[in-house]
Order: C-alpha cells, then structure tokens, then sequence
C-alpha cells in the first residue's frame, strides 16, 4: 500500500540559449544609423564643394523641372546642374528635349526671315559689340591707370612733406611752399614771402635758401618716373632794370632755368625736364592784384601721364582748369596762411 501512494518525480530540464532568434536586431538598427550618417556627411561635402550656380541650378530644378526642357539642350541639362531629368515626361523615364531638336520644331511655327537681311543684322551686331566690349574695358583700364598715378603722386607729395619737416633748414620756408594736385598732376609752387624772396631784386640768381629748397625737390622727384615742367612766373610790375628790351618774360624764363640747374644740382636726371618755360605776368596767383608779390613763384608739376602725352603730340592742348586744384587746400602745414580766402591773401612790399 504504501509504494501505490508514492509520487512520481518529475525532472524539468531548461535549456538556456544565446539569444535566440532576437539576438542580432540592434546590428541592422546600428547599420541603418552608419548609413544615415554616411549619407548626411556625403550630403554636407557635396553642398560644400557645390558652386553657387550648381546650387542656383539645382534649385531652379525643383522649383519648375519643365524649365530645363522648353529652354532646350542636351539630354544631361544645358544648365550646369548635375540632376538630370526635367523632360516633358514628368515621371522622367525619358528626359531632357534635346536642343537641336527642339529648335527644329519651334521653327516650324516662325516666320521666316529673308537670308539677306539676317546676315546683315548679325553682321552688324557683330561689329558693334566687340568694338563696344572694347571701348569699355579701355576706359575702365585708363580709369584705374589714372587712379594708381594719382596715388603715386599723393605718395610724392607726402614724401616732400616729410623731407621738409624732417630738415630744420626747410622747415622754416614751409610757408612758401603750396603743394597741391591739379588735372595736370602733381604742383609744386615756390613763393615770395616777406623780407625773402627767391631771387636777387631783378634777376635770375638765386639765395642760398631758395637753392637748398629746389634741391631738396629735386631729390624727392627723382624717385618718380614722371615728366617734370618747369615755370616761371612774376608780378604785373614792369621791370625797371638797364637792358633794352629785357622784360618780364625774359626774367621769368632765366629763373626757370635756373630752377633746373638747381634740380639737376640736387642729383635729379637732366631727362626727367621736358618743359621750362617763363610765363612773366599772363597767370597770376592772386587774380584780384596782379601787382601782389605772391605772383613771383617757381611752378614745378610732376606731369601725370595725360599730360605728358599731351604735350608730346604737335599742338596738343594741356586742360584750360589746370590751374585750378583738385584739392582745396596747399597740402603743406603752415602755407595754408598764405592762400587762406577767409584771411585774405597778404599784400607784401612789392619787390622783383
């Protein structure tokens, strides 16, 4: 009796997996992630070396893909885009029109144009464009010559500034100094002043001053391969001295000269004078007085290459508003009191 009342036992035996069949999920997640990040990096370096045409072209595309087809062109797009497609086949299985065929079959509906006269007018348009074209770019380049001359000058001028502040000898005759840029170029213009003047009383020699002034210009303007014109200029006093038939003009042109001996004394090329001149009394600088001292100068302009030209081409004309400045003011400090239109211009003793 007591073996019937025996329980069996019963083994349960459990067998433990790796994984089973959930085990390699997160590899096709992990591949779906590299893949968009290959995907998005790809994306970030083709707009990154993508032109801002190709980018324009591209988003032409989407905007309006018949664009590209009724424009015509090849198959691959006229435009520079690298999307094909945009035909009138809107699921695009077969492209872009190409342009020669296009062209043909716009013909058909336009009306024709005598041969003749179509040559002619590309004929025309032909000769007019490229001749046009080229007076553009020739003005444009004139325009940017001139503009980098006009700076080399501005640099000259600013040179001869520090020349005369730098010399304790110089800087004391600032004052009859007036620098400014005209349409010619760069003017340089050597004054009267009170109780010294340039010259002997009547004559063509220069005081010790005046040679170390014209000297000191001399070496500054040796720098620049620009032409220097020479000046000479007096009051509206008629000269008084013992030689028959000598006149301001000749006084006038006899301190030129002297002036470019003293330049060439002060080691500027004999070459770089192309012009001396005496212009006695015809260009005053003080038009209300022609009898005022001040008239009694030096002018020496650095010629900018306009100028230059010219003067070198038989009877050219220099501009008639040469003698007005481009710039308001005299450029060096101290010779601004001289030409002031608020104080006046200074009546000094009249002397030659």
């Amino acid at each position: 009796m007591s073996g019937d009342n025996q329980q069996p036992i019963i083994v349960k035996r459990i067998k433990k997996g790796g994984g089973g069949a959930h085990g390699g999920a997160w590899k096709i997640a992990y591949a779906d992630f590299v893949t968009a990040m290959m995907a998005f990096f790809l994306l970030m370096w083709l707009l990154g070396s993508t032109t801002k045409g190709d980018m324009k072209g591209i988003a032409d595309f989407f905007q309006n893909p018949l664009k590209v087809s009724l424009a015509g062109g090849p198959g691959s797009g006229s435009a520079t885009s690298p999307i094909q497609g945009g035909g009138q086949d809107l699921t695009k299985s077969v492209g872009q029109i190409a342009k020669s065929s296009y062209q043909e079959s716009k013909k058909i509906n336009e009306v024709k144009v005598a041969p003749a006269d179509s040559q002619a007018v590309a004929g025309n348009a032909q000769e007019l464009m490229p001749d046009s074209k080229a007076q553009m770019d020739k003005k444009a380049m004139q325009e940017a010559l001139e503009k980098e001359e006009r700076l080399r000058l501005q640099d000259v001028k600013a040179k001869l500034e520090a020349v005369i502040e730098a010399s304790p000898d110089l800087r004391q005759f600032k004052r009859q100094l007036l620098l400014d840029l005209t349409s010619e170029g760069l003017r340089i213009q050597i004054v009267d002043e009170q109780n010294r003047p340039m010259f002997d009383s009547g004559g063509a020699e220069m005081k010790p001053y005046t040679k170390s002034i014209v000297r000191a210009i001399g070496q500054v303007l040796n720098q620049v391969e620009n032409k220097v014109s020479i000046s000479g200029h007096t009051d509206a006093s008629q000269y008084a001295g013992g030689n028959r038939g000598f006149s301001n003009w000749e006084l006038s042109a006899n301190r030129a000269n002297a002036s470019r001996r003293e330049l060439i004394a002060g080691s500027m090329d004999e070459g770089k004078i192309m012009r001396v001149v005496g212009l006695s009394s015809t260009i005053p600088l003080d038009r209300s007085d022609p009898f005022n001292p001040i008239n009694r100068r030096i002018t020496l302009i650095v010629m900018n290459k306009r100028t230059e030209d010219a003067m070198r081409q038989e009877g050219g004309s220099l501009d008639v508003q040469a003698d007005q400045p481009l710039e308001p003011a005299p450029i060096v400090e101290g010779a601004r009191q001289i030409l002031d239109p608020a104080a006046g211009i200074p009546q000094l003793p009249r002397r030659r």
